[in-house]
């Protein structure tokens, strides 16, 4: 009988979180769907923004962008729409995933966890910002190299952008770079929790620029600018992550030697152990 009371009482916390994630879910998707609205109605502005590093480079006469399904703008437009809601709704979508985990961590825990969800979309956006303003019109320069007036003979050889590829490209890029900015963050936290250390990320070094040159390879088109303008921020995060982690484990250090106690939450568990205390003198 204790054992069927142990299993029904731990059903409810299960039960409880899981509708706590469900309202969680459902607030994000409203928010995204509501943006996806909103950014629709602008779609061909936001579209033209991320065409304009191409038109500045693009000064020949005719230029132009193509479409050759009758359906290939309309689902432009949507794709256009839906990326832009998902970042515009990311300070949203943070906000929920903090008060769904928050509950459940000590005080020093969020102040710990809070910095990383501040600067998630800041160095997303900063990854966005280097590649729109300063690896775009690069690229853009030396695809654009290819084209050539023809002569006797020949034909002329000259881009006709299509629409539909143009945003894929974009985008790809885009995310690359946003994510590939993540990188010290996602370190720094391992390092918290003890996964990684200093002289590791220090031993792997070679590792991770072979992986950085790796992964720029599969994330961006085979040409030489784009592949080497994502590897080089990679390896400088990746150096960066290193001066992250070795902060960190100092102040843990430092920590450790002034014997300071953890920070569990000061008067927040001081309800779970009278609970503990009457049950224990219950069960005598």
């Amino acid at each position: 009988m204790d054992v069927i009371k142990d299993i029904d009482d731990s059903k409810a916390p299960l039960l409880e979180h899981l509708v706590e994630l469900r309202k969680r879910l459902i607030r994000s998707v409203i928010a995204i769907l509501v943006l996806f609205l909103v950014c629709y109605v602008f779609a061909d502005k936001i579209y033209a923004f991320l065409v304009r590093p191409l038109a500045a480079v693009y000064d020949r006469e005719g230029a132009r962008l193509i479409f050759t399904g009758l359906t290939e703008v309309f689902f432009t437009y949507v794709k256009v729409s839906f990326f832009a809601a998902l970042f515009l709704s990311f300070p949203f979508i943070s906000m929920q995933i903090w008060k769904f985990i928050a509950p459940g961590l000590y005080r020093d825990e969020k102040r710990a966890f809070l910095p990383f969800l501040l600067l998630t979309p800041v160095l997303f956006f900063a990854g966005g910002a280097l590649v729109y303003y300063l690896i775009f019109p690069l690229a853009w320069k030396f695809f654009l190299s290819f084209e050539s007036p023809g002569g006797p003979g020949t034909l002329p050889i000259q881009l006709e952008a299509k629409v539909n590829e143009y945003l894929s490209l974009v985008m790809k890029l885009i995310f690359a770079f946003g994510l590939s900015f993540e990188l010290p963050l996602l370190l720094t936290l391992l390092a918290r929790v003890g996964m990684v250390t200093q002289a590791g990320l220090k031993e792997k070094r070679k590792w991770a620029i072979v992986g950085a040159f790796i992964a720029a390879a599969v994330l961006t088109p085979l040409d030489p600018i784009s592949q080497i303008s994502l590897a080089i921020p990679i390896i400088l995060l990746y150096e960066a992550s290193i001066i992250s982690v070795g902060w960190v484990e100092r102040r843990r250090a430092a920590e450790d030697a002034a014997g300071t106690p953890p920070d569990n939450g000061g008067d927040d568990n001081d309800g779970d152990d009278d609970i503990e205390e009457n049950d224990f003198s219950e069960g005598r």
